[in-house]
């Protein structure tokens, strides 16, 4: 089977969850700037979270393009993916609402680490699919960034119960890493 039901079908997901968390942003009580700090770390987390549903539609994108042919495996762990982002909006809420509180924000972290680990899970299925001549294991490497980040994400956890601040410090870190999509990819893509 090709690929493009499944690109049809992430994509889709993925513009609802944005759609979702804009839906979530309530409307300040009040024409001034006051009104707008009392809803900033709401602002905060929904920006922090299109930027990763961003950054996840984006990499999703190049890593389907190596790809040609997908199995039910790659579906199901596509599905496992879906999942934990469709859990963002839910988390973004949660945070944002009770101004980065130690739980809620430990619950976001780790949203994004069952997210990344479901992606790390479907490169895996995706390479063991390709064999040998993986196009995947060659655009990745050993795929230091993604581990790291899982790595990242449980110390963000950690740090919820301690100080906030730095939980959230650590997840944007990890944005900042995958803002920019792999050059590498991105020339080999270009060259094929």
């Amino acid at each position: 089977m090709r690929t493009n039901r499944l690109e049809a079908f992430s994509d889709g997901v993925l513009a609802i969850l944005i759609t979702i968390m804009v839906l979530e942003l309530r409307v300040p009580h009040g024409a001034n700037l006051e009104a707008l700090h009392h809803i900033t770390p709401v602002l905060c987390a929904y920006v922090l979270s299109f930027i990763y549903v961003g950054i996840y539609w984006n990499n999703h994108h190049h890593m389907l393009h190596t790809t040609d042919r997908v199995s039910g495996g790659i579906l199901w762990a596509n599905l496992h993916l879906l999942f934990w982002l469709s859990l963002i909006p839910f988390a973004t809420d949660w945070m944002g609402e009770n101004h980065l509180a130690p739980l809620p924000t430990a619950l976001y972290g780790a949203v994004l680490f069952a997210s990344a680990v479901a992606y790390l899970i479907l490169q895996a299925t995706i390479i063991r699919r390709q064999g040998a001549g993986s196009k995947l294991r060659a655009f990745i490497g050993r795929d230091v960034k993604g581990k790291l980040s899982a790595v990242l994400y449980v110390l963000g956890i950690g740090f919820s119960f301690l100080h906030t601040a730095v939980a959230q410090l650590i997840y944007a870190s990890v944005a900042g890493l995958w803002l920019v999509p792999d050059p590498r990819i991105e020339a080999k893509l270009a060259e094929d």
